[in-house]
């Protein structure tokens, strides 16, 4: 069926036409708090190292990147191990046709087979209404798909001459067993599954 959109892993090849989605979010949102758009090779590099471990996958209808999402390490101690932090991002011209959704929702399968426990978001929060750089969607998609709101940090973030706030959210998908199966790294998961 045409016009149908796929879900399949990134490959750093992907690193420009992904940096070109996240390029506007970072020069006129603050979405995130990165103030200066990577170089490719810089993007290139963070795809590589995410995939030594966590899945990075990309939304793609003929031929053409919507969207991408990945998980890393939510801290880097072994403890924290079957936690990990999302990250999603839509084109602009591709938003609220549930694309977001469909990434999540593939994220959480693969983590789930990786035994993840927890997955967890760190969102951009507006300290005042009316920010012409950030809304709440981010927070309200968030809730449509799952997560609770578990903190949020006050004052954190500064970009565009004015302070942020920052929520952490949260979604249980697995049991928390008295002796967890250990995670499986992403580059094993996907030889497992002959993908």
């Amino acid at each position: 069926m045409e016009n149908m959109i796929k879900i399949r892993m990134v490959t750093p090849d992907d690193a420009e036409e992904l940096l070109s989605i996240y390029a506007p979010y970072v020069l006129h949102t603050a979405i995130t708090f990165e103030y200066d758009v990577p170089t490719a090779d810089e993007f290139r590099l963070r795809i590589e190292n995410t995939l030594k471990k966590y899945p990075y996958i990309a939304a793609e209808r003929d031929g053409e990147l919507l969207g991408y999402a990945y998980t890393g390490p939510f801290k880097n101690r072994a403890a924290y191990d079957h936690a990990v932090e999302t990250t999603v991002y839509v084109k602009e011209n591709s938003r609220r046709q549930g694309i977001g959704r469909m990434l999540y929702a593939e994220l959480e399968s693969i983590s789930r087979r990786q035994n993840i426990t927890n997955l967890n978001a760190c969102i951009g929060c507006p300290a005042a209404e009316n920010d012409e750089y950030l809304t709440m969607d981010s927070v309200e998609f968030h809730k449509r798909v799952g997560y609770r709101i578990v903190g949020e940090f006050h004052g954190c973030g500064y970009k565009f001459g004015r302070w942020y706030n920052m929520v952490w959210a949260e979604k249980i998908i697995c049991p928390h067993d008295e002796e967890p199966l250990p995670v499986i790294p992403f580059p094993n998961l996907k030889i497992l599954l002959n993908v």
